[in-house]
């Protein structure tokens, strides 16, 4: 520190000798130390806790749990980097809910994009129902541009999150089609549907004549992560199914179930549901 304060105060001097300006004796100021990422995973890490009874066993169970816990107070109230830390996650989760899916993904994965019967972001928070219906393009859509009566059918939704669809659908999507391909398994024509939620897949089966249909969907961001995905399987779907009758794959991210594995094991499942005719709560696991 001493040596940079030496080095700023030099490089004043010669500085203000350049441009002809009276030297001046007055202090410099050290340099700002670099802002700590309270969002990083090192930084979580680093229990809060005064003095705990067992450091060792706390950090281990820091180190397996997304959890809050050794966070300590200051009186009655959160510490500072606590509080600073639930707003962020906070702010992620916001902006994780209200973002558009980066075109330049969907591009990658090579889905073209239809939308559900909500016209914008707003009255898709505000009709969770408009956005289990297709809109008439949509449907126009999927009936000119995708394989009929597939033995399943794929495709992706922002759902609450369009973080989690950036993060995981193009090291999932690969995975699941080209296993269900090896098995032998027709795979229809993936899209992507903008605005839509789970229920949505009932009348994608219905317009196409899939089998089984699965939705990979962005789930509802919390304070620990905001790209958590599920993949939504059905067999023999229909608008008004119980939802019992679906079967899900939840916590596909970095943190939970990887993208990769989580492809291959929803391969499995959906190749089970089709053995069996059946799923969700019908199905025999």
């Amino acid at each position: 520190m001493r040596e940079e304060l030496i080095a700023a105060i030099v490089e004043k001097v010669l500085l203000q000798l350049r441009q002809g300006a009276p030297f001046s004796d007055r202090p410099v100021e050290a340099p700002a130390p670099e802002t700590e990422d309270i969002t990083s995973a090192e930084c979580r890490a680093v229990p809060l806790l005064k003095d705990p009874q067992d450091p060792e066993a706390l950090a281990r169970m820091k180190k397996r749990t997304t959890a809050r816990i050794g966070v300590g107070r200051a009186g009655p109230r959160l510490k500072t980097k606590t509080l600073l830390t639930l707003r962020a996650d906070h702010a992620q989760a916001r902006d994780a809910v209200f973002a558009d899916v980066d075109p330049g993904v969907l591009e990658t994965a090579g889905l073209f994009t239809v939308q559900s019967m909500c016209a914008d972001k707003d009255t898709y928070v505000t009709r969770p129902d408009l956005g289990r219906r297709l809109s008439p393009e949509a449907e126009t859509a999927l009936k000119e541009r995708c394989v009929q009566n597939p033995d399943v059918e794929i495709f992706a939704a922002d759902g609450l999150s369009s973080t989690a669809i950036e993060a995981n659908l193009n090291k999932i999507l690969p995975v699941l089609t080209d296993s269900l391909q090896a098995m032998g398994i027709k795979v229809g024509t993936p899209f992507y549907l903008r605005f839509g939620r789970v229920g949505a897949e009932d009348r994608v089966a219905e317009v196409l004549g899939a089998k089984v249909v699965c939705v990979l969907i962005g789930e509802r961001p919390g304070l620990a992560t905001a790209e958590s995905m599920s993949a939504y399987i059905a067999y023999n779907a229909y608008v008004g199914m119980p939802e019992a009758k679906r079967t899900v794959v939840s916590n596909i991210h970095q943190n939970g179930t990887a993208a990769v594995e989580a492809g291959a094991y929803v391969a499995e499942v959906i190749a089970k549901i089709l053995e069996q005719k059946a799923s969700g709560v019908d199905l025999v696991k």
